[in-house]
């Protein structure tokens, strides 16, 4: 049974994530994440998959590897990283008032056990479209579970508590400038068939086919083999299609350099279907670019303009057709772009930090 843990503004806790690492082209925002943790806490321990760079961690900061980057035995890989994670939970439970576990519900299946013995609450961030058994079990274990929008969680619990994301605004934001020429696109997220990014190609192709100028420079890498394959195929249509002059594949970027990244760019296009905010669009909007998407999800958050910025998923001239009315009245780009950008606060890390800890607080 949990002990009633009252969670005041300062107090102990333990972070569970795959990786620490300011350099990870993915994951590494999530050091921001930990040193707004770190102002709301007394002592943070974090145990991470891997470890890479994260100078800018407070003193209060203790971090644990599970020790990925330095490698382990192949044929026990996952056997060794279990072992190392549950003696860490246990050495360090005097340590820590409660749980943060961030993506990675297997982190609760092996330590629920152990911290539901010793009283400790355990709250899991999620935000994802797959349900399995790991998550069912890793609900049953969890006392909150957060996720950033009503699509992001499948699985039906009073438990779940909506708060958003948590970017960091400041470092993305930039001023907002004019139109260049050509348009220049970004779209920014691993290299994998769900992103639509053919569509993009498309969509590029239909414009310059219309006479207006337009390039788009994708950011990311596959992640699987079978990735690797929707890669070429991008090149090959981007090729079919006339444009590949115009198609830029960057690879990956540092989560670090995106900041600077985005301010190259006019506009950001997202291609992902409903189900979750991808972080990226939320970045382009702090970044001061004009979004376009085709996430349902995003139109309470882009508001009077949704139906602008909004197209169907994988339709290329819908998609075409929102950018080309834009370059075409440039008198009103600046006013949306900014409005965007103002609207994007409420996503900003240092309002998501206290509302998470505040559901720690709870009975």
């Amino acid at each position: 049974m949990i002990s009633n843990v009252k969670i005041q503004s300062r107090f102990k806790l333990l972070i569970v994530t795959q990786a620490v690492d300011a350099g990870d082209s993915v994951l590494g925002f999530f050091v921001r994440w930990i040193e707004e943790f770190a102002k709301n806490a007394e002592h943070i321990d974090v145990i991470c998959l891997q470890e890479g760079k994260h100078d800018s961690l407070p003193a209060n900061v203790r971090v644990h590897s599970l020790g990925k980057e330095k490698g382990a035995p192949r044929f026990a890989r996952r056997t060794t990283y279990a072992l190392r994670f549950l003696s860490l939970a246990w050495r360090l439970h005097r340590d820590y008032d409660a749980v943060f576990v961030h993506m990675n519900p297997e982190y609760v299946v092996l330590g629920g056990p152990l911290w539901r013995t010793l009283g400790k609450r355990v709250g899991l961030w999620y935000v994802h479209r797959s349900v399995n058994l790991k998550l069912r079990i890793a609900s049953f274990f969890s006392q909150n579970i957060f996720t950033a929008s009503p699509e992001g969680f499948q699985l039906k619990t009073p438990k779940l508590h909506v708060v958003g994301h948590g970017i960091d605004t400041a470092a993305f934001r930039a001023p907002v400038r004019p139109f260049g020429t050509p348009a220049r696109i970004v779209s920014v997220g691993r290299i994998t068939p769900i992103k639509n990014l053919d569509t993009l190609i498309e969509a590029v192709a239909l414009l310059n086919e219309r006479g207006i100028e337009a390039t788009a420079t994708l950011i990311g890498m596959p992640a699987r083999p079978s990735d690797a394959a929707y890669l070429e195929s991008l090149k090959a249509l981007a090729q079919e299609r006339g444009i590949a002059d115009k198609i830029r594949f960057a690879g990956s970027v540092p989560h670090a350099a995106m900041p600077e990244q985005y301010r190259a760019f006019d506009l950001s296009v997202n291609l992902s279907p409903k189900g979750g905010m991808d972080k990226a669009v939320l970045e382009s909007m702090a970044a001061g670019l004009l979004v376009i998407v085709s996430n349902e999800g995003f139109a309470g958050l882009l508001g009077p303009h949704a139906s602008e910025l909004l197209f169907p998923e994988k339709d290329a001239v819908a998609c075409a057709d929102r950018i080309a009315a834009f370059v075409q009245r440039p008198d009103a780009v600046e006013q949306v772009r900014t409005d965007l950008q103002q609207r994007v606060e409420v996503m900003g890390v240092q309002s998501l930090i206290p509302r998470i800890l505040a559901f720690y607080g709870e009975n």
